[in-house]
């Protein structure tokens, strides 16, 4: 049922783990999709490559998206290419491994994960708004840990807190022109981001702790991020959908 012929898409971090899996079910929902990578350029033109065999248009770009400059250089290409921007999955992040308590963070930790995860989500999300038109759709991936919070983990959970106050922020100011601006918040997500904690018995005991008792993979948070990109969703912003198998829920 979710019919995205014609539209314009751009996702950040779109080349593998969750931003891959949005760029496979975009496209085969019909969107053209621009593929945002830093430096993994071998992945994002297989992506492209994967785009492309499903009939869409497809480019990709790379930026730093903690530099202003080199995000607006970056969303603008695709908007020249393609004439406009219809859809933007605001996936890319960071989540430091480390246990740190904040006593003992230090300044370079704390002001990467904010240059990371707040400006690079500000930076990328302004750039695409300059090029979307009436009845896009926004949507950023936070996670629980921006509910909750998140022990020895503090400047993660911090900036996906900011992340959540920056769509229910933002959601009423374009919402005349009918964007939607929401937010999926995963919790653990089978990717490479979580390769560390899953070593050994962590994958097992991390799945225990989940009511649903399983990790999700990529493809089950990409569902919901391109449920809320269809035209029917149009009633629905501002909103935090959780994706977490119920571990928002737990203590």
């Amino acid at each position: 049922m979710i019919d995205l012929t014609g539209r314009r898409a751009l996702v950040t971090g779109g080349s593998r783990g969750i931003g891959g899996a949005v760029s496979r079910l975009l496209a085969a929902c019909g969107a053209d999709v621009a593929v945002h990578y830093r430096s993994r350029t071998a992945e994002a033109e297989a992506m492209v490559t994967e785009v492309r065999a499903a009939g869409r248009r497809a480019m990709a770009v790379s930026a730093e998206l903690s530099d202003r400059v080199a995000v607006d250089r970056a969303v603008d290409a695709v908007a020249s290419a393609w004439g406009g921007i219809d859809i933007f999955v605001g996936n890319a992040g960071i989540w430091p491994v480390a246990e740190v308590e904040v006593r003992a963070m230090d300044d370079a930790r704390w002001s990467q994960t904010m240059r990371e995860n707040v400006d690079g989500m500000f930076f990328s999300t302004r750039a695409a708004l300059r090029h979307m038109g009436d009845g896009g759709r926004v949507v950023l991936v936070s996670s629980t840990a921006g509910q909750r919070g998140e022990a020895m983990h503090a400047d993660y959970g911090a900036s996906k807190g900011a992340m959540i106050a920056f769509v229910k922020s933002l959601a009423v100011e374009v919402a005349a022109r009918g964007i939607t601006v929401n937010s999926v918040a995963p919790g653990w997500v089978d990717t490479e981001m979580c390769e560390v904690p899953f070593a050994g018995e962590g994958r097992t005991r991390i799945a225990s702790a989940i009511p649903v008792g399983r990790i999700a993979t990529a493809e089950d948070i990409a569902f919901p991020i391109v449920c809320l990109c269809a035209p029917q969703a149009r009633h629905v912003t501002g909103e935090i959908v959780n994706v977490n198998g119920g571990s928002v829920l737990c203590g």
